[in-house]
């Protein structure tokens, strides 16, 4: 099994210093979407897309307010699918992509990979195809599923993982992949859990947006730590999840690697890991 780590898009919102905890306080913030591409015995699985071909080639449709404040930068050449191309596979060779949830920059590939499953926790795809009026920005109205996913509900629940609920998916594949679901940053966001047979990864998804959240002390920048409690479907579910995150890093950071999606820290320390775990030639 070999897994890639990707950043399928980014977005620059002013403040750096606030968002990042470094640079400028004008100056603009890095904040990518950081992917899964997971080649297993000939299966290849996506954990999110990031924004999709359409995105990058009409990003007016990611909405005026989600632009105005996120600023996204979606390019056509870091979307996953040009990703998996140069990879020497093909969109049809992508057959399950799994999703932490279902905001623009988590899901905006979707219609990239048309043949997939897409797997996805019940109360995320009920707030995505019937969202309330403040869940409507978050999911840009439904465009991202136009074309009919061929979605796989997953309910919560099943079996114990360090302390989590775990739901075991995809069995036939040459992974343990589970989802840990994480509800509160939206109704349905899940984290996904991945043994890459050495130890486990976690994609935390949403569930915290800095590495410092799930430091022991915890900090985060200011600016994203009132960010995330003003999108947040759950503040204080999503605070108790974060805490949760960071006992297991404290407890089991030996046994269980944890990132989240925004993080460019994360992304690079996981690329670097990933580089220098595959086989060489």
């Amino acid at each position: 099994m070999r897994i890639h780590h990707l950043s399928c898009g980014s977005l620059c919102p002013h403040g750096a210093r606030l968002i990042n905890g470094e640079g400028g306080l004008l100056a603009p913030a890095k904040v990518v979407c950081h992917c899964l591409l997971i080649e297993a015995g000939g299966e290849l699985v996506l954990v999110d897309t990031g924004f999709g071909v359409d995105d990058a080639e009409n990003p007016r449709q990611l909405g005026l307010a989600f632009r105005a404040l996120l600023r996204p930068r979606p390019k056509v050449e870091t979307t996953a699918l040009r990703q998996v191309e140069a990879l020497g596979f093909s969109a049809s060779d992508v057959r399950q992509i799994v999703t932490t949830h279902l905001d623009v920059d988590h899901a905006g590939g979707l219609p990239d990979f048309p043949d997939a499953e897409v797997h996805v926790l019940a109360p995320e795809l009920e707030a995505a195809l019937h969202p309330t009026l403040r869940e409507r920005t978050r999911y840009a109205g439904g465009l991202h599923w136009r074309h009919g996913p061929n979605w796989v509900e997953h309910e919560g629940g099943g079996e114990s993982w360090f302390g989590f609920e775990g739901v075991r998916i995809l069995p036939g594949i040459d992974a343990e992949l589970l989802l840990i679901p994480l509800v509160g940053h939206s109704r349905g966001h899940t984290a996904v859990a991945v043994n890459d047979g050495a130890r486990w990864l976690l994609h935390c998804g949403d569930a915290y947006f800095h590495r410092g959240e799930i430091a022991t002390p915890a900090e985060c920048p200011p600016l994203l730590r009132f960010f995330q409690a003003a999108i947040a479907a759950d503040h204080l579910a999503r605070r108790g999840n974060c805490e949760r995150l960071r006992e297991l890093a404290a407890r089991h950071g030996d046994e269980v690697d944890l990132f989240c999606s925004h993080d460019p820290h994360d992304l690079e320390r996981t690329q670097k890991k990933a580089g220098a775990a595959a086989p060489s030639g």
